[in-house]
C-alpha cells in the first residue's frame, strides 16, 4: 500500500519544489514511477525525486502523522494515510495565509499556467494526471472538505482501494479539527526541514544531501 500514500498531496509536493519544469516533474515522478533509475533521469529531475522522497520521509516518520492516523476507526486505518494526505492538502489551503503572503487563487492559477506548460515533458501517466488537475480545478476542490470526501469516495468507485474503505469519506468531518491541529504544528517543521536539506540547492550533490537528511548510509545505493 505504501505506494499509494503519498498518491494525492500533488500540493504540497510542488509547493516544495523549485519553479522550473524539471524539478516539478522529479517532485511529482516518485507517485508515478515505482522503481524509478535516477541515473537515467537529469541531473535536475533527479534532485526533485530527491526532495520528493524527503518529504515523504519526513512526512511517515513524524510522531504527530503517525499518531493522527488513529484518528480513524480501526476498520478504515489501512487507508489513513491516503486521506490524511489529501487533508494536509486541504489543511494547507486553508491555512495558506498564515505561511504565505501570496493570495492562494493567485498561486493556483499561475501554477496551473506552469503544469499546462509542463505536459509535453512529463511521462503520459503524470501529464494524463495533470491534464485534469489543471481543467477540473483539483486544487480548487481540496479547498472544501466536501472536495476531499468525494475524491476519497471517486477513488474507491474506480477501484484505487476496496470500496468497503470508502466509507473513511464520512469520518473526516470528526476529525478535521484534530486534524488541522496536527497540521499547524508539522507543517512548519516540514518547511524547515526541507529548507535545511536544501537538496536542489546543487543537482549534483542531491544524492548526497537526500542521505545527509534522512540519516542513511552514505555509501547505499540510490532509491528506488
Amino acid at each position: 500500500m505504501q505506494k499509494f500514500w503519498h498518491a494525492m498531496n500533488y500540493l504540497a509536493h510542488l509547493l516544495f519544489a523549485q519553479p522550473n519544469t524539471n524539478s516539478r516533474i522529479g517532485n511529482l515522478l516518485g507517485d508515478f514511477y515505482h522503481g524509478t533509475q535516477p541515473e537515467l533521469l537529469t541531473p535536475a529531475v533527479t534532485a526533485g525525486l530527491y526532495n520528493h522522497r524527503a518529504v515523504d520521509w519526513f512526512t511517515d516518520r513524524h510522531p504527530d502523522v503517525r499518531a493522527a492516523r488513529q484518528f480513524f476507526s480501526p476498520p478504515m486505518r489501512r487507508f489513513a494515510p491516503i486521506a490524511l494526505d489529501m487533508l494536509f492538502d486541504f489543511c494547507l489551503i486553508k491555512y495558506w495565509s498564515q505561511f504565505f503572503d501570496s493570495n492562494f487563487n493567485d498561486y493556483k492559477v499561475q501554477l496551473y499556467q506552469s503544469l499546462r506548460s509542463d505536459l509535453p515533458f512529463m511521462p503520459d501517466s503524470m501529464a494524463k494526471t495533470f491534464k485534469a488537475v489543471t481543467e477540473q480545478d483539483w486544487f480548487g476542490n481540496y479547498a472544501e472538505l466536501a472536495g476531499i470526501q468525494y475524491s476519497l469516495r471517486r477513488m474507491a468507485c474506480r477501484g484505487r482501494f476496496t470500496s468497503r474503505y470508502a466509507a473513511i469519506a464520512d469520518e473526516l468531518p470528526e476529525i478535521q479539527l484534530k486534524t488541522e491541529q496536527v497540521f499547524l504544528q508539522f507543517f512548519p517543521q516540514l518547511q524547515h526541514f526541507i529548507q535545511q536539506s536544501a537538496i536542489e540547492q546543487n543537482p549534483a550533490l542531491a544524492f548526497e544531501r537526500y542521505n545527509k537528511a534522512t540519516g542513511k548510509d552514505q555509501s547505499s545505493t540510490a532509491p528506488c
